[in-house]
């Protein structure tokens, strides 16, 4: 019998796994998928001479991340590669506002855009520079973050703490024109919050945009070597190499409760896993509740709560194999692993505008992100494996374009809305569409079906609005791993502090278990080791 069991092998649930096996707790890690990685793989599925990452691809929030840097995956074998540039977002007029790996150097670009704009990058950017590794450190430990939060008002008093607070509050429209003259810079604010599913209307979305923008800055956008899936094998090494084992092709189908307390999993295959100590699930909030725990054993105001949980956006992304790289009319667009391909801050609000009416947006947002710019390992050279998502609403009304997608995402419906996305890269990049050698197309629902967290192609476990975070999350009154079932513990992204790949849902899941049991100082002492 483990000490503990993790459901679901997504970075979250391997942070966990790893970290209670750093505290010589036995592990066991169920998977129902056939492969371990959640929404962190890559494979050879749109040609086999190119790497596609499937789901996520890019990862500041990794680069960043505490809890990751501690797990020291170097020296399990992850090497990281970034882009020439960071990001671009290229206007159809081939103006083209950049996030370059200096800071001078985006102060330079954005000068361009309006005297005076460059000055006011690097005065955000010296403010990242006192306060960022504070506030990550907060934002990436249990809430309330004491100490980090502690230390993050000290250096906010020095720094004009109250001013900095009002612009994070701000919707990234307003914060863009409180901060810019020209469109540059402003676009390099929104189009990071549109990462989410946050409104450029939107309060706190230039909070968002704000941390994503800074954290290109200071860490860049970095993918693994070789695919993402490189990350989650690492995660994978480490656990095993430290006893912890992995079983994938066990879908867990219930969580055993005695007693007030959870002492097991069931399986799909009517095999009961029995843990000692712990239960750890890196699964949506609602699948956890409604369908592994059930209402028996859960307080009549939590469930009447998740009647409100709200999901972010739905998600459809396509693969490409190109022959060439992406003949962006913006030359500047060449040279950066992600670029945000929309008309400018207005078409961002129109875009988020029809989803929040429910409509298929007619020209949608596109995030396009060139892998081979960013690690030449992914295709032949002179080539280029490149993806791009966009939006949709969760529940389709209708269609604001010509192609009355409803939702069914059936061969037609997916072609059609693969075409629209390649129709408007085309505008941006006109001989975009002689280059695709093979395409692949994942819908909402193909999504769901590779990764249940990813609930419709909701990617982050829920929104990221500010009425659903921190204390709010997933549920009003909860913003802690703990659950009313004892020993049983939300290890996702839909626990604080959300979606992106930095493990921290998953390290706060581990962490109260370890405190439950009397091992924190212990987990401690082993990381250091």
């Amino acid at each position: 019998m483990p000490d503990a069991v993790v459901i679901g092998a997504g970075p979250n649930g391997l942070v966990a796994a790893n970290l209670l096996a750093d505290a010589a707790w036995s592990v066991e890690v169920l998977e129902a998928q056939e492969v371990p990685g959640g929404a962190v793989r890559s494979d050879r599925g749109v040609h086999p001479d190119y790497v596609s990452d499937l789901f996520s691809a890019f990862y500041p929030l990794a680069a960043a991340s505490p809890v990751l840097a501690r797990l020291d995956l170097a020296a399990e074998g992850l090497r990281w590669s970034h882009a020439p540039r960071v990001l671009a977002h290229p206007l159809l007029d081939g103006r083209c506002a950049v996030l370059e790996r200096r800071v001078r150097d985006t102060a330079s670009g954005l000068a361009s855009f309006a005297p005076g704009d460059g000055d006011a990058w690097q005065d955000m950017y010296t403010v990242w520079s006192r306060v960022g590794p504070d506030l990550v450190q907060a934002l990436f430990t249990p809430f309330p973050p004491v100490r980090a939060g502690l230390r993050l008002a000290a250096k906010l008093r020095t720094t004009g703490g109250i001013r900095l607070a009002r612009s994070l509050t701000l919707p990234v429209r307003r914060l863009g024109e409180e901060e810019f003259a020209g469109v540059g810079g402003r676009l390099l604010l929104a189009g990071n919050a549109l990462h989410a599913d946050l409104a450029p209307e939107a309060a706190g979305s230039g909070g968002f945009g704000w941390l994503m923008s800074m954290l290109g800055q200071s860490h860049g956008f970095p993918v693994p070597v070789g695919g993402s899936g490189a990350l989650t094998a690492a995660l994978v090494r480490r656990l095993r190499r430290r006893g912890g084992v992995l079983r994938c092709g066990e879908r867990v189908t219930s969580v055993v409760v005695r007693g007030d307390r959870a002492v097991g999993v069931r399986t799909a295959g009517g095999e009961t896993v029995s843990a000692r100590r712990a239960v750890l699930a890196d699964t949506s909030a609602t699948a956890l509740y409604r369908d592994l725990v059930g209402q028996d054993h859960l307080p009549s105001r939590l469930l009447r709560d998740l009647e409100r949980f709200q999901w972010d956006f739905s998600t459809f992304k396509v693969d490409w194999a190109l022959t060439g790289p992406v003949p962006w009319t913006a030359q500047q667009a060449a040279g950066a692993g992600t670029v945000h391909v929309a008309d400018g801050i207005d078409g961002l609000t129109r875009f988020a505008s029809q989803i929040a009416m429910g409509h298929v947006p007619d020209a949608p947002f596109a995030l396009f992100g060139q892998m081979t710019t960013a690690d030449g390992s992914r295709s032949p050279a002179g080539t280029e494996s490149a993806w791009a998502y966009t939006h949709l609403p969760q529940h389709i009304a209708s269609d604001a374009g010509p192609d009355h997608i409803t939702g069914r995402w059936d061969t037609r419906e997916q072609e059609a809305m693969a075409d629209r996305i390649e129709a408007q890269v085309e505008r941006f990049a006109p001989g975009f569409r002689t280059l695709i050698r093979a395409r692949r197309i994942l819908a909402p629902t193909t999504l769901q079906a590779m990764d249940e967290n990813l609930h419709n192609g909701a990617i982050n476990n829920g929104t990221t609005a500010l009425h659903q975070q921190a204390i709010f999350r997933p549920t009003p009154g909860t913003g802690r791993p703990e659950t009313p079932v004892k020993g049983l513990y939300l290890a996702s992204a839909a626990a604080h502090p959300g979606g992106g790949v930095h493990g921290a849902p998953g390290a706060n899941a581990a962490r109260a278990a370890l405190r439950a049991q009397g091992f924190h100082t212990l987990l401690h002492r082993a990381q250091r080791i």
